[in-house]
């Protein structure tokens, strides 16, 4: 029995790597998404380049498998392609938004995803939603308006962009609940790249621009591996840990965006920004905490 148990917490402690190793990733397409349009590459650009390297290698992925039609086919083709277009639209607005906005701001915003998705989850998913997940749910909506103050002199309208994002990402973390363990996690890393690279492909010729220095193409190129190897480590992270364990760790992509935000841009967040990512991070955990108790993800 100790055997088992250690055996068992080791592979938490295996998932709960992988997700910090999976949001350094995501950290670093962010820090550098934001330092290429700050160069003058455009975000449809860099959106697409965000899904063309990961289109062809998830396509290479299924194509292991062997390559024939059924590779590609399932019988819920409509809420795969929903979710890539709802990650395809959050990302080029990320991108978009990361040209005014600092990192540790759109990422605060972001991350009221998992209390958008605890809302709609009573509607959409038929969940119970209790007492104080409410209260946590309200909370965070607090906090988004801390960050974004929306009556506030230093408003920008690009925020709104961001608070799109959190409920696009909401959308596509539902969907993805209901499809997981129905549609194989290959041909969903494959339509979220063809989607993303089809769709995007038509505006990024159009504005195309050409990267100055070699440091621009490796960076440019790199935003599709790195999506690509962080969502594959996110995904296989959870067949080794439950999801309601590796939840707060997510929050350390806030940490891994402030660091890189100073370090990169000197840009230090503003007592507001601390406040209202604090009261969000908050909410979320309260979340966390509740649905753990009742044993669900």
């Amino acid at each position: 029995m100790a055997i088992a148990a250690q055996a068992q917490q080791d592979r938490a402690a295996l998932g709960i790597v992988m997700t910090l190793g999976a949001y350094v990733f995501f950290a670093v397409i962010d820090t550098s998404v934001k330092w290429l349009v700050l160069a003058g590459l455009p975000a449809f650009q860099l959106a697409f380049m965000r899904y063309a390297p990961h289109f062809v290698i998830s396509t290479l992925m299924v194509l292991r498998q062997g390559a024939n039609l059924s590779s590609f086919q399932t019988a819920h083709l409509g809420l795969v392609l929903l979710r890539a277009v709802l990650l395809a639209s959050a990302t080029l607005f990320n991108f978009i938004a990361l040209n005014y906005l600092s990192l540790t701001i759109t990422g605060s915003i972001m991350f009221s995803t998992p209390i958008i998705v605890c809302a709609l989850s009573w509607p959409l998913l038929g969940e119970r939603v209790g007492p104080w997940r409410w209260f946590a749910i309200l909370l965070g909506f607090v906090g988004v308006l801390v960050v974004i103050r929306p009556f506030d002199a230093a408003f920008s309208w690009v925020a709104l962009l961001s608070v799109y994002n959190a409920f696009a990402l909401a959308f596509y973390s539902i969907i993805t609940r209901k499809i997981s363990g129905v549609v194989a996690a290959e041909t969903m890393q494959f339509y979220m790249g063809a989607t993303g690279a089809i769709l995007l492909a038509p505006f990024a010729w159009w504005v195309w621009v050409p990267p100055a220095t070699p440091l621009q193409w490796a960076l440019m190129i790199g935003l599709g591996l790195w999506g690509w190897a962080g969502h594959e480590i996110f995904s296989r992270a959870h067949a080794y840990a439950p999801a309601n364990t590796l939840m707060p760790y997510t929050y350390s992509f806030l940490l891994y965006l402030a660091l890189t935000s100073y370090i990169v841009f000197n840009d230090v967040p503003d007592r507001w920004t601390i406040l209202g990512a604090g009261i969000i991070v908050i909410s979320g955990l309260i979340i966390w905490r509740r649905t753990a108790k009742r044993g669900t993800i």
